[in-house]
């Protein structure tokens, strides 16, 4: 199935306006307000596309086309949009407050307990996670970038004052999410006898290398990035210890929530007390991979242009930044650390710190490198293998081979994986978190590598394995009731999987939107240049020009004449074949074929009426 940014993202707002607007106020409905994950993945379906893309966007209602207009209708006429998605922002803000006016990024209804038969507390639900933290840094930046661009386009007195209003809540917001990322960020140091230790080094050493070639190795792998953490960093005392000696192996990137006995982050800003951490300090690939997504967009074209980050956040971006590269750097040198074959390419991942093992976990890593790949421009090796661990993923996954009655990895998708919430069980039932978005997570990662790749072989293959997960997500729409055209239905693909009643899965539909906008940048960008069309290209014009000036050789014709006419399109279609040689030497080959052609036409013209003579 093509995929077709501008259309399939009307459809998304057409079906979430449809959803979430009554005569063009915002209905939060059953579960809203239930979970701040929830809820920020519902608005950031409206604002991260009105954000990125200038022709969705809201905050300018003079340039608000038509199509889009038509698709939010339920959200009021073209004056009426930009507010509505404002006041429910500003709900969103009101919802997610704690009575000391602080943000509070509760999991609520996303958090679900161990033992089926014992439910979690309200004050567990309550709990912060980094799914929030992350998101909440997305949505704020678009809201604030939002709010700059309308507040010059409205004079209505009430519209001010919400402006004002929402820009103090979202800056708070960002600051304390920034914040929680921080305190969440952890660096786990362990021995080799370890269970960890030996789950890390047969990752590694993958039957070929032995513990203490492996140890060597990785030794000399990470003893300059084992410096800058343990120089850079602010970390507890055992850490600091356990990363000077050589002899330990580590890990690092976030927990799913504060670690416990994280230190307080110094800062100015109006955010409130900062609550004590309960998460032990170790590692999770899934929250890891969705902090760096969230961390990206404060270093964006975007976030740097608007000024979207006072001085204070400023700085806690560098943090920020500091912990999103070495984590990159960490993770892509674990994937790729044995040059001859990579540990990422043996499908299923284990992890370390949890001791599970599943394809998701192998698409995090992957998706990790990804990260590392588009920031350090990867070599088309990489990107080659890279490339082929996404194919056999997509085949892994049932995504584009077929599904047996018996086989397992339906449970890829439905329930999805389980993550047990390590130290969870301190405040109640021990907790777990449920990951089902592996074919939305697999198609934003394709379109990721498919915008960075520049070999066209590579790209070719990308982009036809991201059209066909597209289409096996876009079968996956609900085809009824309260959430048609909203995400899941997982039925729809894998009829045989469990039964399900869950509400609509906002996760789902703002990965889907996420995906969409990639696409659209990802056509946005200029084509594949291939040096041997350049050559070619080239070759055509010069033999072109060569034949044209023979032509205009000839007697004059007359100016309206059909063969003046002619030569006059031959030397518009050959500038036009000039200025494109360089970017698109494609179509400069195809515009000067097609003179070719109408040059050899005239000459045999020419010839023909020659002999009758």
């Amino acid at each position: 199935m093509q995929i077709k940014p501008r259309q399939h993202l009307l459809d998304v707002w057409q079906a979430v306006g449809r959803h979430s607007f009554d005569s063009g106020g915002w209905a939060w409905g059953k579960w809203g307000g239930q979970s701040s994950v929830a809820d920020t993945e519902r608005l950031l379906c409206l604002l991260y596309p009105a954000t990125e893309i200038p022709a969705f966007r809201l905050d300018d209602p003079d340039t608000t086309q038509e199509d889009v207009q038509k698709a939010l209708r339920k959200a009021g006429g073209r004056l009426e949009i930009p507010v509505n998605v404002l006041t429910a922002t500003a709900e969103f803000m009101r919802n997610h407050t704690g009575d000391d006016k602080s943000p509070t990024f509760a999991g609520g209804y996303y958090f679900h307990s161990r033992d089926s038969a014992q439910d979690l507390t309200p004050e567990q639900r309550e709990l912060g996670v980094v799914d929030s933290y992350s998101m909440s840094v997305t949505l704020c930046l678009a809201t604030l970038g939002f709010l700059k661009v309308y507040e010059t386009k409205t004079r209505r007195t009430e519209v001010l004052e919400l402006i004002r209003e929402l820009r103090t809540a979202t800056s708070t917001r960002l600051t304390a999410a920034m914040v929680s990322l921080l305190r969440s960020f952890t660096v786990n140091v362990f021995d080799m006898d370890s269970s960890q230790g030996r789950t890390l080094s047969e990752l590694l050493g993958q039957g070929r290398l032995s513990q203490r070639m492996v140890m060597q190795r990785f030794q000399r792998r990470f003893a300059a990035l084992r410096a800058i953490v343990g120089e850079s960093l602010v970390l507890g005392v055992d850490v600091a210890e356990g990363l000077a000696d050589p002899n330990q192996l580590f890990e690092c990137g976030w927990a799913w929530s504060l670690v416990e006995d994280a230190p307080e982050v110094e800062t100015d800003e109006p955010i409130g007390s900062q609550p004590p951490g309960v998460a032990n300090a170790v590692p999770y690939l899934y929250f890891t991979v969705v902090a760096l997504d969230g961390i990206a967009d404060l270093f964006s074209d975007r976030t740097l242009t608007l000024g979207l980050l006072n001085a204070e956040q400023q700085k806690l971006a560098e943090a920020l930044r500091l912990r999103w590269e070495i984590t990159q750097q960490y993770w892509s040198a674990i994937a790729r650390f044995d040059s001859d074959c990579w540990p990422l390419e043996d499908i299923p991942w284990r992890t370390t710190g949890q001791q599970l093992e599943s394809e998701y976990f192998s698409l995090s890593v992957a998706a990790i490198l990804v990260h590392d790949l588009v920031r350090r421009r990867a070599t088309d090796d990489d990107l080659t293998r890279t490339v082929g661990i996404m194919e056999r993923l997509a085949e892994r996954g049932r995504i584009t081979s077929r599904m047996t009655g018996t086989d397992k990895v339906v449970e890829l998708h439905n329930p999805g994986i389980i993550l047990p919430l390590q130290g969870s069980e301190r405040t109640g039932p021990p907790m777990q978190w449920r990951m089902n978005d592996f074919s939305a997570q697999l198609l934003k990662r394709t379109i990721q590598l498919c915008t960075l790749s520049r070999n066209p072989v590579s790209h070719d293959r990308l982009l036809r394995l991201a059209e066909d997960i597209f289409g096996h997500m876009w079968r996956r729409r609900i085809g009824g009731g309260d959430g048609v055209d909203l995400w899941d239905n997982v039925h729809a693909v894998y009829p045989e999987s469990p039964a399900t009643d869950h509400p609509v899965s906002w996760t789902i539909t703002e990965r889907v939107t996420e995906c969409l906008v990639s696409a659209h940048q990802l056509y946005s960008q200029s084509p594949i240049r291939s040096p041997e069309l350049g050559v070619l290209a080239r070759a055509l014009l010069s033999e072109s020009a060569h034949l044209l000036g023979n032509e205009q050789m000839e007697s004059a014709p007359a100016a309206d004449g059909r063969r003046g006419m002619d030569l006059r399109g031959i030397e518009v279609k050959l500038r036009r074949a000039r200025q494109l040689v360089d970017e698109q030497p494609g179509t400069a080959c195809a515009l000067t074929l097609d003179v070719l052609g109408q040059l050899d036409a005239l000459a045999r013209a020419r010839d023909a009426a020659t002999q009758g003579e």
